[in-house]
């Protein structure tokens, strides 16, 4: 975020812009009475709000059982800024640098942003800031930026497959790629593959609209690859927006706007006020996942993702979609729920799909059936007409009797 400051409203917060695929948003107007301030480069802010997702995803709840502790995720990005106060020593390891300097430094403030969504730590009153995992390890991967300089883009392509790889062998349990591509790279499949493999958890942006080159709806790499979590981002409300890129990737959705979060070396600032953002959707699918993975260490990449994907919040239990895959990540109850054959939803490692009945079709007869009352009608019927007819008789009879009396 070199050279690039945003308006942090207190009460009304504003925005920042975020780097990879984190959407660049126009500063809010602040209302009369709200004091504004603003993140700017070596200036030390701090949000005292919490992060909005946090409640949402119901993560205090989810503390209660997992904090993720002894779980290192590995956020392959900008780099992470080490120095900011809510990375205190030893949370955040040395990671590598594949574009020169530490990986530990962050030019763009993009991966710092991410790490501290997944684990940023408590630093009491001052700031509201901490993560969905908050005694997870981060370590740095620097794909883009750094000392090489260079197009990032062609960095992230040329990088994103031996980074993944150096990952794996140094130890991570997650691995979140806050970025996407159409290109589907040989290299980089076989990296995610590798990873699967070897247990890890890879969770993957499905893609914004707004930064893709191509912004028609379909499949984004590496969330198109199997065994990759991907994701989209929701509002608010829980509802994705178009912003969102569509396809067979999406597996599930995360909060992907007013994110409060580190910035930098500065303390905190808040992104994505006007657009919501795959990248810190993924983020927070990435904290989960390192909170099951402190609950459940054993668990193979397989089936932590499909805890994740059954125990989504959806609409229908039946039933995923291009939209919002499987719905809205619950970390609590991927700790929790009891997945068995009679839980609707994604079909778990090994499990075979539920076969769909084909609607049962039965011919339905339309012949009128007879009515068995009908002869007791028409003798009433008769009974009637006759009853009518000797009255009508006798009624004529008297009306001829009167008419000779007189």
């Amino acid at each position: 975020m070199t050279g690039r400051r945003t308006t942090v409203v207190t009460g009304v917060l504003g925005i920042v812009a975020a780097g990879l695929v984190g959407p660049v948003a126009t500063p809010l107007a602040a209302p009369a009475h709200a004091e504004v301030r603003e993140c700017t480069e070596g200036v030390t802010r701090f949000v005292p709000q919490p992060p909005p997702a946090l409640e949402r995803l119901g993560a205090r709840t989810a503390w209660s059982l997992s904090r993720g502790r002894g779980v290192v995720v590995a956020v392959v990005d900008s780099g992470v800024a080490a120095t900011n106060v809510h990375f205190p020593k030893g949370s955040v390891l040395p990671g590598r640098s594949f574009v020169g300097g530490a990986a530990t430094t962050d030019e763009n403030g993009h991966g710092t942003a991410i790490a501290g969504i997944i684990a940023a730590r408590d630093i009491g009153e001052r700031s509201g800031v901490v993560g969905v995992a908050p005694a997870a390890t981060i370590l740095p991967v620097k794909i883009t930026g750094g000392e090489s300089g260079g197009d990032e883009e062609q960095q992230r392509s040329a990088n994103l497959a031996p980074a993944i790889t150096w990952a794996v062998g140094a130890g991570a349990d997650v691995i979140n790629l806050s970025l996407s591509t159409t290109a589907d790279r040989p290299d980089v499949r076989a990296a995610v593959r590798g990873a699967v493999r070897a247990g890890v958890v890879v969770v993957a942006s499905a893609g914004n609209r707004e930064q893709a080159a191509d912004a028609r709806d379909g499949v984004r790499y590496p969330a198109g690859y199997p065994g990759v979590i991907g994701v989209a981002a929701t509002n608010a409300a829980d509802v994705v927006t178009e912003n969102s890129i569509r396809g067979p990737q999406v597996d599930l959705v995360a909060p992907g706007d007013n994110v409060v979060t580190t910035n930098r070396a500065w303390g905190d600032c808040v992104f994505s006020q006007d657009q919501q953002s795959s990248s810190y959707a993924t983020a927070y699918v990435s904290g989960a996942a390192a909170l099951l993975r402190e609950r459940l260490p054993r668990a193979s990449a397989a089936v932590l993702a499909h805890r994740l994907e059954a125990t989504a919040s959806r609409g229908s239990r039946t039933v995923r979609n291009d939209t919002s895959g499987w719905g809205v990540v619950q970390p609590y109850e991927a700790m929790t729920t009891v997945l068995d054959d009679t839980v609707a939803g994604p079909v778990a490692p090994g499990g075979v799909a539920r076969p769909t009945p084909p609607p049962e079709v039965r011919a339905v007869d339309l012949t009128p059936a007879p009515d068995p009352r009908e002869p007791d009608r028409g003798a009433v019927l008769w009974l009637l007409l006759g009853v009518g007819a000797a009255v009508l008789a006798l009624g004529m009879a008297r009306m001829l009797r009167l008419d000779r009396s007189a």
